[in-house]
């Protein structure tokens, strides 16, 4: 008897886990320390005041309780704390087992006789930097209600900077292993977890009780994972008359480095009760420049707090702050809901101030004001070939690739005001044009807004180039003026005394490098300063010059300085729909400010001018298909350095285009959803600027049943006003879908993108059937659809024997075992349907009961069935 007693004791102290999760910090290489959570069950006489922990190097260690703090719901918090160091790189499970978990958990099989574990996978990798996981900052200990949406978010947040995701996973057991026979609590519609936000939605509660779930939280550096912790947690089902709170809208922020953030929070109450609100967030726990969320009033039905943070530069980091924002109402009954929403905050550090670009030989020297902080490491170099029109977005860090641009140095030092740079020593291009930006760059990595852009090139030699400019353009008969400074402060070396010589050299192409000597002008002076280059085809491309100087002396010839280099400006067209796009091709040690694009007037035979530009693209819209257009640039630039002209004008060929239809139309947005009652599904489609419209003449829709098949037209429209298609793919709705649009000359636009719709979960088990032998409703028949290829389900008694199984989707129990009516009541099952999905064959899980009536003549209520 005493021995009796003694077991069940310690069975039922045992009883006591309801959620944990293990986190760490490292402190050193090889070295870290551990936190272990735990949430218990504050009735239980189980209590432990130190948890053993598995390391994953064959090694087990026992650590010691450093808090304890009660919570609401009957929740005790349990902080353990050890460190732990490892003998090498190398991945690691750290497991805490503790026996066992509460009673009575319905999507845990005996559950109290299952051993509660919790486990973080760990990366001692020296390639990626010392980390820490994230720490989960919002307990889980909230109720749930039937029939309302459940959230749960664990307000993850990562010290160290690094990206998060987050998904469902399976509950544990000994040694981090799977609980047989879990399943995941039941849904009316779905429990999921969203793996940006890190919102656990249970939408919603179908059954009362206790449930557990599991989920991860990813830890992501530079697109590897570097870290797993698995949070495991229990969620209590009630039913009550108690209305969750709501709270107000929120918005996400982006804010740079000394602007203020100052909102409030609001929430109210359906049912009039109390409201306490909480803000969970790792800006409130910054060392250098802490949040503060505090209580502006209060009173039944309704609260407002208010949440202020001025950031500073410690607060910059590549990932946004999540704020969860938690509204629990203090209800008469017995179960007090909640209302979680959340918001990010991203702060921004400011964008530098380049203030100059200074050619220095075949090098730019850039110089920028001082960044005001000795927080960063310094900053980084980009450089693009040509001036850009990009202009950063308001919520973004750093240079993104799509700019074009390209790093070209990193300059340590907060306090560093100037880089060289040399392009790895080599020394830049003469003829182009050099666009900078630069970032400052954070501790952990993240880059400020990108400064502004300052536009430079090399400074030629002698003599100093100032006009290529197209005269006439032909293929035979072109000329082209070709036109150079004189030569200054030849004194200045000794013995370049003269005469002197100019050697003018062409090639084809902007950027051509095959020169030929095309003339050479001998002089005392240094007074003839241009040619005329003629009998030229201008009409099929550009030519680029080069000069050199030479000091003819008998005896002492010899190059003075360095060449001198230009290309003429070609004007490159290409016809499209109602239009001409233009590409201009120039080289140039000037910097060019402006294209000024002119087109033949046919009426007067004057070209007028259509339009400016500073970029090396031009596109002249509205014309007419099939009509000629003939075209020139001309293009205005200047050297920056001081003493050299800054008004130089020159002049590309003529260029003539016919436009002609040839450009797809735009690719349409699409949108599917699904009629599962009626088997079909509808897709629509749009198009994000109605002028794309204009040039539609009728859609083709494609569709593929699964991932694995190729899509394949499903109907073509004919009618450019028609945005929907209703498509019958058989039994199973499931598929994917693409539109595509074309005009009247056949072309045909880029297929938009694909978008899926997954089989809809339409079957059902009723709750009653009556095996009374008057033919109605006799059998137990599921409603299904041809999607369900089969099932498993078992049904047992209330003593948990088996008494029917069949896999055929429709069951069709005639209610007996061993060849007789079974008794009236309650029978449970267990079923696993297996349907047909976009992905293939899926299995999703059902539990219920279903009662048994045998009575002669008893009827079924319709609300029963």
């Amino acid at each position: 008897m005493v021995a009796l007693m003694l077991s069940c004791f310690i069975r039922a102290g045992a009883t006591h886990n309801r959620a944990g999760e293990i986190t760490y910090v490292q402190l050193s290489d090889l070295t870290y320390k551990f936190t272990i959570t735990t949430f218990t069950y504050t009735l239980s006489y189980a209590d432990r005041p130190q948890l053993e922990i598995q390391w994953g190097d064959n090694s087990t260690s026992i650590a010691q309780r450093i808090s304890i703090l009660f919570l609401p719901n009957y929740y005790k918090r349990n902080i353990y704390e050890i460190n732990h160091t490892f003998p090498g790189p190398g991945v690691y499970k750290i497991v805490m087992q503790d026996p066992n978990r509460n009673a009575n958990v319905l999507n845990i099989p005996n559950s109290v006789n299952v051993v509660f574990s919790i486990y973080t996978t760990l990366v001692v990798n020296p390639v990626i930097g010392r980390n820490s996981t994230p720490i989960l900052l919002n307990p889980p200990y909230d109720k749930a209600a039937r029939g309302y949406v459940f959230i749960h978010n664990p307000a993850a947040y990562d010290p160290d900077g690094d990206s998060l995701s987050y998904a469902l996973t399976v509950c544990t057991r000994e040694e981090g292993k799977p609980i047989e026979g879990y399943t995941l609590p039941p849904a009316t519609h779905f429990l999921r977890v969203d793996s940006i936000t890190g919102d656990l939605i249970w939408d919603t509660p179908r059954d009362t009780g206790k449930y557990n779930v599991a989920m991860f939280i990813q830890e992501w550096r530079k697109g590897k994972k570097i870290s797993v912790v698995e949070r495991d947690m229990q969620i209590e089902v009630y039913d009550t008359k108690n209305r969750p709170p709501v709270n107000g809208p929120l918005h996400d922020l982006c804010v740079k480095v000394g602007d203020p953030v100052d909102f409030n929070v609001s929430a109210t109450d359906p049912d009039n009760d109390p409201i306490g609100l909480k803000a969970t967030s790792g800006i409130f726990t910054l060392s250098s420049c802490p949040a503060t969320f505090t209580k502006v009033d209060s009173v039944r039905g309704s609260a407002t707090s208010r949440l202020r943070w001025t950031p500073c530069y410690q607060a910059v980091r590549n990932q946004p702050y999540d704020v969860i924002i938690k509204a629990d109402d203090y209800s008469t009954e017995i179960v007090k809901l909640s209302d979680i929403d959340k918001m990010t905050i991203r702060v921004l550090g400011p964008s530098p101030v380049l203030v100059s670009a200074v050619p220095v030989g075949k090098f730019i020297h850039l110089t920028w004001n001082n960044y005001g902080t000795n927080v960063i490491t310094g900053f980084n170099i980009y450089r693009k070939d040509g001036a850009s029109s990009f202009k950063p977005d308001s919520c973004s860090l750093g240079m993104p690739p799509t700019a074009g641009f390209v790093k070209v140095g990193f300059i340590d030092g907060a306090t560093t005001v100037s880089f060289i740079d040399t392009d790895n020593g080599q020394g830049l291009q003469y003829g182009k044009d050099y666009a900078y930006r630069i970032v400052a760059v954070y501790p952990n990595g993240a880059e400020s807004i990108v400064s502004n852009e300052v536009v430079s090139s090399l400074v030629s030699g002698i003599p100093v180039i100032t006009n290529v400019s197209v005269r006439s353009t032909s293929t035979t008969n072109g000329s082209i003026l070709v036109r150079w400074l004189k030569p200054t402060r030849l004194d200045t070396i000794p013995s370049a005394i003269g005469p002197y010589q100019y050697l003018i050299y062409r090639a084809a192409g902007v950027t051509g490098t095959d020169y030929q000597l095309i003339t050479t002008i001998s002089t005392a002076t240094l007074n003839e300063t241009e040619i005329i280059d003629t009998l030229i085809n201008t009409q099929s491309g550009g030519y680029i010059y080069k000069i050199e100087l030479y000091n003819n002396t008998t005896g002492n010839r010899f190059l003075i300085g360095d060449p001198g280099y230009a290309s003429s400006v070609f004007l490159a067209a290409s016809p499209g729909d109602k239009k001409t796009r233009f590409i201009i091709g120039r080289n140039v040690p000037w910097i060019n400010t402006a294209y000024d694009f002119f087109r033949l007037n046919d009426a007067t035979g004057v070209y007028d001018l259509i339009g400016t530009t500073n970029q090396l693209q031009f596109v002249d819209n509205g014309l007419t298909n099939g009509k000629q257009y003939c075209y020139r640039v001309r293009s205005t630039g200047g050297y920056t350095a001081p003493g050299l002209p800054t008004n130089l004008i020159n002049f590309s060929e003529i260029t003539c285009v016919t436009p002609v239809d040839n450009e797809a139309p735009c690719k349409p947005d699409i949108t599917v959803t699904s009629q599962c009652d009626s088997l079909y599904n509808t897709v629509r489609w749009s198009f994000q600027d109605p002028a794309c419209l204009d040039d539609v003449a009728g859609y083709t829709v494609y569709y593929k049943m699964t991932t694995d098949q190729a899509l394949l037209p499903v109907t073509t429209i004919n009618n450019k006003n028609i945005f929907s298609y209703k498509h019958y793919p058989g039994d199973v709705v499931s598929g994917c879908y693409t539109v595509s649009a074309f005009d009247l000359a056949g072309n045909v636009s880029p297929q938009s993108d694909m978008i899926c719709v997954d089989s809809c979960n339409f079957y059902e088990i009723p709750n009653v059937f009556t095996p009374n032998g008057d033919d109605i409703n006799d059998r137990l028949v599921a409603k299904t659809s041809g999607l369900v290829e089969k099932i498993d389900i078992k049904i047992f008694n209330r003593y948990g024997v088996l008494i029917f199984q069949t896999s055929e989707p429709k069951i069709n129990w005639d209610g007996t075992y061993n060849g007789k009516i079974v008794s009236p009541g309650v029978y449970f099952y267990q079923c696993d349907v297996f349907e047909r999905r976009i992905s293939g064959l899926e299995q999703f899980h059902l539990s219920g009961f279903v009662h048994v009536i045998t009575e002669a003549g008893a009827k079924i209520k319709k609300q029963e069935l």
